[in-house]
C-alpha cells in the first residue's frame, strides 16, 4: 500500500503548514516591537533536510519567496549543524533581503540525523545604520546597518553571548531587539518540537514521503497554471521615480516567455544598479515572479519549492535587480519588489487581458521615526501604510489595504499612542483617489502624525510622480503625496524619499496612492 494518497497528502499539507503557523503565533505573542507584534512583519517556514521549502504560513510574500536563499546560505556556511544550533544572518548578498530582515535557521533532528530545518525572518525596527529605522537614503550597504553573515547565535542550545552582544550594541533600541530575537528563538523551539512530534507519531519514512509528494504536487499544479497561459513572448516596462540620491526614472523591463508548462522572465533592459537604496538582490525578483504566477491559480497551490521549479528568472549582473556588492538595497525589498510585480503583471495582461488587474498602489509607503523618550532611552518605530488595490475584471479594487509583496496589518492607533510620543490626527480613506473605469480602483489612505518630541523621520515611497496604471481603458490611480505641516503653520511638500528632523507639534501627512481602474 502506498504511503501517500490524496487524503493523507492533504492531511500532511495542513500538518506542515500548522507547524509554520504555530511558529508565527509564538513569534507574534513573544515579540516586543509593534512592528512584529501588531503589524505581523515576519514569516516562518519549514524546509526539508536538503533545504527545499516544504511549507510556509500565510505571512509576507517577499520574505517567503526569498527565504530559501537564506537557508541555502546558512547550510553553505556550516558543514553540519548540531542539535540546538541556530544560524542568524541578514546579509542581502548571502541570502538576505535588506538588513532589518533578520533570518534564523535551525535544524530539526530525527532518529537518523537532520530531518528538517525551520526558519523565521522578522523585520527588526532598528539594526543600526545612518538613520533610525535602518532604511536610510543610503549609497552603499555599509550605511544601512550591521551586516550579519551566517553566524551561530546558539551553539548546541547555548547562546553565543558575543554575537548577541554585537547585535545589541549596533541597535538604537537594544532592549526591544533582544526581546524580538528571543521571540524568534522561541518560535524555533516550537517548530522543532512540533516536527519531532510528527516524526515520532508517523515515522520518518512516512513524513518524508509526504514532504516529497507535496513538493511534486505543487510543481504539477504550477505547471498546469502556466500551461493555461497562451504561449508567447510578452514585454512590459515601468519605472521607479528616484533612488533617494537623485530624481529621475529608473526603468524596469520584464520579458515574459511562456512555453508549454514553463515560464521564463528576463529583466534585460532594466536600469543598471543605481547609487541609491532601491537596488534589489535577485531572490527578491524571483519571489515577485513566483507571487505573480500564484495569483493566476484558481486552486490553492501549496507554496513550497515545487511552486518555483517551473520558473526561470534572470537579470544581467550589475543591474538594478542583480546588483554587485556593496550596492545599497534598503528599500529594494519594499519599493522595487512592488514595481517588479507591476511589470510582470503588465506583461501577463497581454496574454490574459480578461484576468489581470490594474496596478495597485505600487509602494509600501515606508515611514521610520526615531528619537528619545523622557527617560533618555532611544525609541524607533517603523511601519508601512496601505493604499488602493487595482480594479480587475471581477470588480472594484479594495480600499485602503496592503497589496502584493507586503501582507502586514495596520498598526492600531491605540498601540502607537500608548507606546510612543506621537499622536495620530487623521487616519481615513483618501476618497476619490482610485482610478476611474468600468470598475473603479481602490482608494488610498490619509495618515497624519503629530510628534510630541524631536524626531528624525525617514520616508521611502514611490508612485508620487508616476501613477498606478489602469488597464483595458481604465484610468490611472492618483499619485501619493508626502507633506509636513509645521507647528508654526507652514506647509512643505516632501520628495518620495526624504530624511528630515521634526520638532514637537510638527505633523507629517502621508497620502497613499489609489489603485488603477479597469475597463473603459
Amino acid at each position: 500500500m502506498s504511503q501517500v494518497d490524496p487524503i493523507s497528502l492533504e492531511v500532511f499539507r495542513n500538518l506542515f503548514v500548522g507547524v509554520a503557523e504555530e511558529m508565527g503565533v509564538t513569534l507574534q505573542r513573544a515579540s516586543f516591537s509593534p512592528n512584529i507584534r501588531e503589524r505581523l512583519d515576519f514569516s516562518c517556514a519549514v524546509f526539508d533536510r536538503t533545504g527545499r521549502m516544504v511549507a510556509q504560513a500565510a505571512h509576507i510574500p517577499v520574505h517567503l519567496g526569498s527565504m530559501p536563499a537564506s537557508v541555502a546560505a546558512a547550510l553553505a556556511a556550516f558543514e553540519t549543524l548540531n542539535e540546538g544550533d541556530v544560524v542568524v544572518l541578514n546579509d542581502p548578498y548571502r541570502g538576505g533581503t535588506h538588513l532589518p530582515d533578520v533570518t534564523m535557521v535551525s535544524p530539526v533532528y530525527g532518529a537518523d540525523g537532520i530531518a528538517f530545518y525551520v526558519a523565521s525572518r522578522a523585520h527588526h525596527a532598528d539594526i543600526g545604520g545612518m538613520s533610525p529605522g535602518s532604511l536610510p537614503l543610503s549609497s552603499e550597504l555599509y550605511q544601512e546597518g550591521l551586516i550579519i553573515p551566517p553566524v551561530l547565535l546558539r551553539l548546541s542550545g547555548w547562546t553565543n553571548d558575543g554575537v548577541l552582544a554585537l547585535l545589541l550594541a549596533n541597535s538604537r533600541s537594544p532592549q526591544e531587539r533582544v526581546g524580538d530575537l528571543e521571540a524568534q528563538l522561541a518560535a524555533h523551539r516550537v517548530g522543532e518540537y512540533r516536527l519531532r512530534e510528527l516524526l515520532i507519531q508517523h515515522g520518518g519514512a512516512r513524513v518524508h514521503a509526504h514532504a516529497d509528494a507535496l513538493i511534486a504536487y505543487a510543481e504539477r499544479m504550477t505547471r498546469a497554471v502556466i500551461a493555461a497561459i497562451p504561449d508567447g513572448i510578452y514585454t512590459f516596462a515601468d519605472a521607479l521615480e528616484s533612488d533617494g540620491q537623485s530624481e529621475g526614472d529608473i526603468p524596469i523591463v520584464a520579458t515574459v516567455q511562456v512555453a508549454g508548462d514553463s515560464l521564463r522572465v528576463d529583466f534585460t533592459g532594466t536600469a543598471a544598479q543605481v547609487a541609491g537604496n532601491v537596488n534589489a538582490v535577485l531572490p527578491i525578483a524571483q519571489s515577485a515572479v513566483g507571487y505573480c504566477v500564484r495569483l493566476l491559480a484558481e486552486d490553492d497551490i501549496p507554496m513550497n519549492w515545487g511552486a518555483f521549479a517551473p520558473l526561470t528568472v534572470s537579470a544581467p549582473e550589475g543591474c538594478l535587480l542583480n546588483p554587485r556588492f556593496p550596492a545599497a538595497v534598503a528599500v529594494g525589498n519594499t519599493e522595487t519588489a512592488q514595481r517588479v510585480v507591476d511589470v510582470v503583471l503588465g506583461a501577463l495582461a497581454q496574454a490574459l487581458p480578461d484576468r489581470i488587474p490594474a496596478a495597485s498602489q505600487g509602494t509600501m509607503n515606508n515611514v521610520t521615526v526615531g528619537g528619545f523618550l523622557p527617560d533618555g532611552q532611544h525609541f524607533v518605530y517603523y511601519e508601512t501604510i496601505g493604499g488602493g488595490h487595482g480594479a480587475s475584471p471581477a470588480g472594484d479594487g479594495l480600499d485602503g489595504r496592503q497589496s502584493h509583496m507586503t501582507n502586514t496589518r495596520n498598526t492600531p492607533i491605540e498601540a502607537l499612542e500608548l507606546g510612543l510620543p506621537l499622536r495620530v490626527w487623521q487616519y481615513a480613506l483618501r476618497e476619490g483617489s482610485g482610478g476611474a473605469g468600468k470598475f473603479r480602483g481602490g482608494d488610498g489612505i490619509l495618515r497624519e502624525y503629530e510628534f510630541l518630541t524631536d524626531v528624525t523621520v525617514t520616508i521611502n515611497s514611490e508612485r508620487r510622480a508616476r501613477p498606478p496604471y489602469g488597464l483595458q481603458g481604465g484610468q490611472a490611480g492618483a499619485c501619493g503625496v508626502n507633506r509636513v505641516r509645521y507647528a508654526d503653520g507652514r506647509e512643505e511638500l516632501l520628495p518620495a524619499k526624504h530624511t528630515l528632523r521634526l520638532g514637537a507639534g510638527d505633523r507629517l501627512q502621508i497620502l497613499t496612492p489609489g489603485g488603477g481602474g479597469w475597463g473603459a
